[in-house]
């Protein structure tokens, strides 16, 4: 089981210098807890700082050298040749391996601000993706559909094989998930049932496309506490007041031995990558969950 940490962009602060020093934090934490990955996420035109993935991702790799570091790029609102261009770039910076997730986005707000038809997300992520696995390769291309490009090429190009995980929860992303990912993401919203089910579903549709399966990740909430009473007393307010909406098997709240527990049923239910969230946003209780999840990667590294 592989265990990673999807940071937080977005803060209510009144100074946007205060959240980028946390997200600094974080990421220093989560490279002395010697996790297995790093990544950001991507969301644009919303009502509260919401720090870019990648000028703030090039700020954090001087502070993580874990093994694996990404993003997420919801590829319908991006030009394909940036994406290709800040991922070389990004590539070129970090440590190990570069894994992009990507998905459609929701049909919301980012889509008019952006100019975008949401009715064409389908299309212009499956042809930016084949655009950008191909620059990638290192091929110069022409191209006219969504987008319409002559001679476009980009360097420096990945050093490493650009692995893609493709974030999906309705049943026609998931199937796009096998005919076109290198692994699956899934959403933090789900509970253990629809995990379970979404999860069968994605395997049944990589044996229907003739693929192997791939990355099996899922996001989740975590707050690891110092022990069970301080997880609940800091956490369970947060998950009784209905956070993010989520069924409250949706967020993982514990000491370091309950939180293995929990991660261990994902994994026996045939997930290979736990991506976490930190589910409390005080910053002092997010860093020593952080600290607490190498506990957690340590005893899950033993039971194998």
């Amino acid at each position: 089981m592989h265990l990673g940490l999807s940071m937080n962009s977005a803060y209510a602060v009144p100074d946007v210098r205060t959240g980028a020093q946390w997200m600094v934090e974080r990421a220093r934490a989560a490279s002395r807890a010697e996790l297995d990955s790093l990544f950001l996420g991507d969301h644009h035109a919303v009502p509260i700082p919401y720090y870019q993935n990648v000028p703030m991702l090039g700020r954090l790799l001087a502070e993580w050298r874990g093994p694996v570091t990404g993003a997420l790029f919801l590829l319908p609102l991006w030009h394909p040749l940036l994406v290709a261009e800040q991922v070389g770039t990004l590539a070129s910076l970090a440590a190990g391996r570069f894994v992009l997730q990507c998905a459609i986005g929701p049909s919301d707000d980012e889509f008019p601000a952006f100019g975008v038809d949401p009715r064409q997300r389908p299309s212009r992520f499956e042809q930016s993706l084949t655009l950008l696995r191909r620059w990638f390769a290192g091929e110069v291309l022409d191209h006219d559909g969504r987008w319409t490009l002559s001679r476009a090429r980009i360097a420096p190009a990945p050093p490493e094989p650009v692995e893609v995980w493709i974030g999906a929860s309705a049943a026609p992303a998931i199937d796009r998930a096998a005919r076109m990912g290198d692994g699956w993401l899934a959403g933090p919203q789900l509970d253990m049932a629809s995990a379970t089910r979404q999860l069968a579903y994605y395997r049944e549709r990589c044996e229907n496309h003739g693929r192997p399966v791939g990355v099996c990740a899922i996001r989740r909430d975590v707050y690891v506490g110092s022990s069970p009473d301080e997880a609940r007393a800091t956490a369970g307010p947060v998950v009784e007041a209905g956070h993010r909406g989520f069924p409250a098997d949706a967020t993982i709240v514990g000491s370091v031995a309950e939180v293995v527990d929990e991660i261990r049923t994902l994994e026996n239910s045939g997930y290979s990558h736990v991506i976490v969230r930190n589910l409390v946003r005080d910053q002092q209780a997010a860093i020593g969950c952080i600290e607490r999840l190498a506990g957690v990667r340590e005893a899950l590294a033993q039971s194998h």
